[in-house]
Parts: C-alpha cells; structure tokens; sequence
C-alpha cells in the first residue's frame, strides 16, 4: 500500500524540483498513448500525490496527518482495523485508507456506513476528523457529490472559526468552499437545497463582500422558487452588507 512519497519514488525530504522531476518520468509511463486506458486509475493516483506535495502548505498537512497513522513493523494496520467490529475502527481505516491513495475504498466505505450520517466526529480525534474530512472532501468533490463536499467544508470552517488548527492551510480550505458554492454546487441540488446552503454559509466569519454575493444569489433562488416577499427582503440585506462600515446582520427568510 503506497503513500505519496512511495507512489512518486522519492523519499520524505524530496525536493518541489525532485517532485517535479519523478512525476514527470513516472507520468510519461502512464500516458494513455503507451499505458493504455488500464492506466488511467494509476494516473489518477499519481496526480492526487503530486498535487499534495508539490504545494508546500498541503504537503505540510499532508505529512503531519500521516505522521500519525505509519505502520508499525511488522504490523498491518488496515487488516487490523477491517476486523474490528466498530464504528471508531471503520472511521480510522476510512482515514487510512485516503492517505494511502485506495480512494475508492476509502469512499466506499464511508458511502456503505451512511455517508453524511456516520459522523466521523463522534470517531476520530478532531485534527483527525478535520484532516480526514478535507481529503474526503476533495473526493467527493471530484466524483461531482458537491452537496457531500459542501456540507464537511462548511463543518470544518466552522470548527476552525471556533478552535483554530488548520491556521494557514485554512486559505485553502475557504478557497475550496467558495469555488464549490460559485461554480459547482447550484447545478448538482435543487433549488430549496441550493438556499439553504446559502444560508448556512452566513455568519461563518467570511468577509461582507462574500455574504453580500451569497445573499444575492440568495435572493435570486428565492424568486426562482415564488418567495418574492423574502427575496426582497434579501436583496437590501446583500445591498447593505455591500456597504462599506455597515454592520453586519442577517434576516432570516421566514
């Protein structure tokens, strides 16, 4: 079972130029025109782990989060963890999983133990469940699940607004959330889902300008959906927030 590091062929203390250089070479083998289509899991794979470490901030969250689930010599972890008969075990080998690239396990199971219902809170310790959740995100974001995404981005933003961990990785984390909802997130759920995502996104701490845009597609999506008298209403709260020196409140649709 491979890490990052061992799927690119280069070892923990790699250079970005060593990075760059074994994912080209190992990239050129697993090109459709000479691997075939049988190598396009293998591609997908060595794309995920030169994306995670060619980036320093992921790199960093990416070794600090494997750092804490390295077998131990002579010790297979996962089958370990396969055969133990419970929630905490299942969320570990989901996480485990992830950072060893079986992502089609790893999601697999999440998916077959209730997906948004299998809290992974409730089983791992929080660095964990947020390192966990983000990766998980990724996934599911990939595989066009953007409500899944949506929901465990928004989490994390609000766990961290309330105890801070991913300090500076958090840019990245927000970055992820807001291209979701801008560019992938209205097409994939209806309309009411659509608003209440919105809504949910106020009051997490982003900047006026932000919830001021989220407010006007608020307001659209409540017109699309026959709710004039709310819409209105949201329309001049997205004015005002746009406002420079404004306070900032929301009223609620209802």
């Amino acid at each position: 079972m491979d890490n990052y590091y061992s799927l690119l062929g280069v070892s923990q203390t790699a250079s970005a130029r060593e990075i760059k250089t074994a994912f080209r070479d190992r990239a050129k083998r697993l090109h459709p025109d000479i691997a075939g289509k049988a190598a396009e899991a293998g591609m997908r794979r060595l794309l995920a782990a030169y994306q995670a470490l060619s980036d320093a901030d992921r790199r960093f969250e990416y070794d600090r989060a494997y750092k804490r689930f390295m077998e131990k010599s002579g010790f297979d972890y996962r089958r370990f963890l396969k055969e133990q008969d419970n929630p905490k075990s299942l969320a570990k080998l989901i996480f485990f999983d992830f950072l060893h690239l079986e992502d089609d396990e790893a999601l697999d199971i999440w998916t077959k133990a209730g997906a948004l219902d299998f809290h992974l809170e409730e089983h791992l310790d929080r660095e964990d469940w947020m390192d966990c959740s983000f990766i998980l995100a990724e996934e599911l974001d990939r595989r066009g699940r953007c409500y899944e995404a949506f929901v465990l981005l928004a989490a994390l933003v609000r766990e961290e607004r309330r105890k801070p961990y991913f300090k500076h990785f958090m840019e990245e984390v927000e970055t992820f959330l807001k291209e979701l909802v801008r560019l992938r997130l209205k097409p994939a759920v209806d309309r009411e889902t659509y608003a209440a995502c919105l809504e949910s996104l106020l009051g997490l701490g982003f900047p006026p300008k932000d919830e001021s845009r989220w407010l006007e597609s608020l307001a659209k999506t409540l017109l699309e959906l026959g709710d004039k008298r709310n819409a209105e209403v949201i329309l001049r709260e997205a004015i005002s927030r746009s406002l420079p020196g404004r306070s900032r409140r929301h009223t609620r649709p209802g």
